[in-house]
């Protein structure tokens, strides 16, 4: 990672922050990941909770939100969590992992005082784990990456919204307390906040998943009558993807700040390593084809590091940043995919075991090229625009 005392546009009290997230992450967290408490869906929320309650008695509880309710700059906000996400246990114990931080985002920005108050804050606190409900099963013909085929419904009923449909690969809905619920009215989509559990919303399975870094796993749903009080829809009747592309930008840019931090501690990992370990006579770094896949990792780094804080800078501006999250979405997933590959293979049968977190890390980077977007439904989408920019070219100068 970037020094501290080398990035630009922070103020002290954000390298502050970062700088006590990562002690408390290397020095607190980092011990616990052997803890017993985790299975393939995650660690119990009985650790998470435990590791909560050491940050916030060091003041580091949501760390990118400040004590006054506001958020961090994007580009503090960046610093901060590159550093929670030396450990996937210090993304959960900082409480600034997915889905609750683009949830705690999104609310601060468009919710009512009263929701606030009633959803946001317990969340802010880390005493409420949250889920995001969206994506629908392939085989029910529902909503993917292409949100616009949301089958799952919703109609007024008096001062309520009466909401059935089907979700799925829905992330810590297991344990969560607050949920946000898109569905589709003849006004368009719409999008609730909701307490959890609720008997109306059934968890039909918990999938198995490559990755496993999350409490709560990720569940298919079925929705038979849920029953939403009117003031718990977010804006009005088919505002639901506008609130959508709130979240979506800052949540993509975020996935790539958590994940960034936890290759550099891949690199760290197989740099230690490799130095350490001989064969042939001498360390394994020092054999070219071991030492130049940790240089082009540092290369990968160091790039996807740059186009992070690019790509935050053009949010704090104001801007949607909806071509530039695409963009760093992919570059960045892709690059720590190459990162942790890398480091897998110069660790050889070491980085295929669970001994260290490279394994683990491999794994949680593989599911990262595909959630919030697959790189190809971005690249997709940006050639789309490339081809729209042409065009308004060619209009400017007939």
């Amino acid at each position: 990672m970037t020094p501290l005392d080398q990035i630009t546009g922070l103020s002290d009290q954000a390298r502050d922050i970062a700088d006590r997230v990562e002690h408390f992450v290397r020095n607190t967290v980092i011990p616990m990941e052997k803890d017993a408490r985790q299975d393939g869906h995650g660690p119990s929320d009985e650790l998470v909770d435990e590791i909560r309650d050491l940050a916030r008695d060091q003041g580091l509880l949501t760390p990118h939100i400040k004590d006054d309710g506001t958020p961090f700059t994007h580009r503090e906000t960046t610093a901060i969590l590159i550093r929670s996400g030396l450990s996937t246990l210090g993304m959960l114990g900082l409480n600034t992992s997915a889905p609750d931080e683009g949830n705690i985002y999104l609310l601060h920005k468009v919710g009512s005082p009263e929701l606030k108050e009633r959803f946001l804050k317990p969340m802010v606190d880390g005493r409420a784990r949250s889920a995001f409900f969206m994506t629908e099963p392939a085989d029910w013909g529902g909503a993917g990456s292409d949100p616009m085929m949301m089958k799952t419904t919703c109609k007024a009923d008096g001062n309520h919204w009466v909401v059935n449909g089907r979700k799925t690969y829905i992330t810590g809905v297991d344990g969560a307390k607050v949920g946000i619920v898109m569905a589709k009215a003849e006004e368009g989509a719409c999008m609730f906040l909701v307490d959890l559990p609720d008997p109306a919303i059934k968890i039909v399975r918990k999938l198995d998943t490559i990755d496993s870094s999350l409490p709560g796993g990720h569940c298919e749903i079925e929705i038979d009558n849920l029953r939403i009080p009117a003031d718990q829809m977010l804006g009005e009747p088919g505002e639901g993807f506008k609130y959508a592309q709130v979240r979506l930008a800052p949540a993509r840019l975020t996935h790539c700040m958590r994940w960034l931090g936890a290759c550099y501690r891949s690199q760290e990992i197989a740099t230690n390593y490799t130095c350490r370990r001989h064969a042939f006579g001498k360390p394994l770094i020092e054999h070219e084809g071991v030492g130049f896949q940790l240089a082009e990792n540092r290369i990968d780094l160091q790039q996807a590091e740059l186009m992070t804080f690019w790509c935050a800078d053009v949010l704090d501006r104001g801007e949607r940043g909806t071509t530039e999250s695409s963009m760093t979405k992919v570059a960045v997933s892709e690059a720590l995919m190459r990162v942790a590959d890398r480091c897998v293979q110069v660790m050889g049968g070491q980085g295929v075991t669970g001994d260290t977190p490279v394994e683990r890390i491999f794994r949680e980077i593989r599911a990262f090229r595909i959630y919030d977007g697959p790189t190809e439904v971005h690249k997709w989408s940006l050639s789309k625009k490339i081809q729209r920019d042409w065009q308004k070219m060619q209009d400017s100068t007939t």
